[in-house]
């Protein structure tokens, strides 16, 4: 590992973080030209769903000249519109009546429960029971081979994305948060179950956490011997790259990489960019470099949304810019349905095209790639192509991964729907009653699940 950062890195490179929230949304919004009702109903939207950026983001990474519609601007700060019209005129009422506190949330909790917080079964399918009776807390077990562990400390961002499936573990309420400080207990669990070989840190963000603390989690799971990888799911790398190259702690958190390396695990650091904007600072690429030479394996994801990263163009310019500084194109996702999905949402026919409009313009290096993948309750549905079947246009998918293993790679077929978003918005095709996984209760790694649930 190289501890001697790059001497030609962005003025910004030596900062101390910086965070801006909603009492600094009205300042933002106007630098980017917004007229004050239209300032209002972004602070209304605000009171709803989180947000937070930092000074990187706001300094290095937004074109202020093409704000409001420059993608990172639009990746970050909230839309007017990304919420029904009628519920942003009521908190927007409430904002200029100068109600309380109390009131302000009371209708923001009653916007978030429409809004399908926890999607894909994650507070109740997924978690799994020590002895089939005492739940695990702060960790998911949703596929035999992986376990998802949220660390308490690791539950915010450096910056928050407008689109975020996990956006309810950022809002106030705490009915709606998921995590843990209990290493011991998942130690347990993941000793318990040989099948499991890999284990997602994920948030939130684990790297908003020190070293010393990230450590203490990782640490005891390198005895584990039946235990494969580490993975680390985090957009530090496009938000606050200073945390792998200047901060304090850099330093040691790549030690610790290249701790978890040795012992014979392999390191899969699974980064977040949702534009290729995003990598252009000079001090994103030395993170990159500095994270590699650990011995990790930096693989790259993000969904495709509306507004933000639309476009064929932008996604094998991403490809091509990550290849290059050798990280490993994953996933493509689609936009979960959850929070402002109908905002965000690319229909799966759209999305197609636009993921094999980039896919057979990069190399075979890049079509490591897979998508327009759905993480949806049955499992990660990948949307293969739309042809025609025996007088019939479908969609040809397949499982990538499932609660029920023997539906992995599996292709079934469903009827062709334009507007449809998600996987609940088709319909089986070729005179099918049921879809796959509709057949019976399934076992899955938490048990036996009900497919009327799914």
């Amino acid at each position: 590992m190289s501890v001697t950062p790059d001497a030609a890195l962005s003025p910004s490179a030596g900062r101390r973080f910086r965070a801006y929230t909603t009492k600094h949304l009205d300042e933002l919004t106007a630098r980017a030209g917004l007229a004050a009702d239209e300032r209002l109903a972004v602070q209304a939207v605000a009171q709803v769903l989180p947000f937070r950026v930092n000074s990187y983001v706001v300094d290095e990474l937004i074109d202020w000249d093409a704000a409001p519609d420059d993608p990172i601007y639009r990746l970050v700060f909230p839309q007017a519109d990304m919420l029904p019209s009628g519920d942003v005129a009521r908190i927007a009422d409430l904002l200029r009546s100068g109600a309380s506190r109390k009131e302000l949330n009371e209708a923001a909790n009653g916007i978030r429960a429409t809004l399908n917080p926890h999607p894909a079964g994650q507070m109740d399918l997924n978690v799994p029971k020590i002895g089939n009776e005492e739940p695990v807390p702060g960790v998911q077990h949703k596929y035999k081979e992986t376990v998802l562990f949220f660390p308490k400390q690791g539950q915010t961002c450096h910056a928050y994305c407008t689109y975020c499936f996990r956006w309810a573990q950022f809002v106030g309420d705490a009915d709606l948060k998921f995590a843990s400080s209990d290493i011991d207990q998942l130690v347990e669990y993941v000793r318990s179950h040989p099948e499991v070989t890999s284990v997602l840190f994920t948030g939130g963000d684990p790297m908003i956490m020190g070293e010393g603390v990230i450590s203490r989690y990782i640490e005891p799971l390198l005895e584990i011997e039946h235990l494969e990888a580490i993975r680390i799911g985090t957009k530090a790398l496009a938000y606050w790259p200073q945390r792998f190259v200047t901060d304090p702690d850099a330093d040691d958190t790549l030690r610790l990489f290249e701790k978890v390396v040795a012992s014979g695990k392999n390191l899969a650091f699974m980064a977040h960019f949702s534009h290729p904007n995003e990598m252009t600072p000079e001090l994103v690429q030395e993170a990159v470099r500095r994270i590699r030479s650990t011995g990790a394996v930096i693989r790259t994801q993000a969904p495709l949304i509306r507004t933000i990263n639309d476009d064929p163009a932008v996604w094998e310019s991403m490809w091509r810019t990550h290849l290059r500084h050798g990280m490993v194109p994953y996933y493509m996702f689609v936009e979960r349905d959850t929070g402002p999905q109908d905002y965000f949402a690319v229909p799966l026919a759209e999305a197609y095209e636009i993921f094999r409009d980039a896919y057979q313009k990069v190399s075979g290096l890049a079509r490591t790639v897979r998508g327009p993948s759905m993480s949806a309750t049955p499992g990660k549905v990948c949307v293969d192509g739309v042809t025609e079947v025996a007088g019939e246009k479908v969609f040809v998918l397949h499982f990538i991964q499932a609660r029920d293993p023997e539906l992995v790679g599996r292709p079934f077929f469903a009827k062709y729907d334009e507007k449809a978003a998600w996987l609940f918005d088709l319909k089986p095709a070729l005179g099918a009653t049921h879809f796959p996984w509709e057949n019976a209760p399934v076992a899955s790694a938490g048990g036996l699940v009900d497919p009327t649930r799914l």
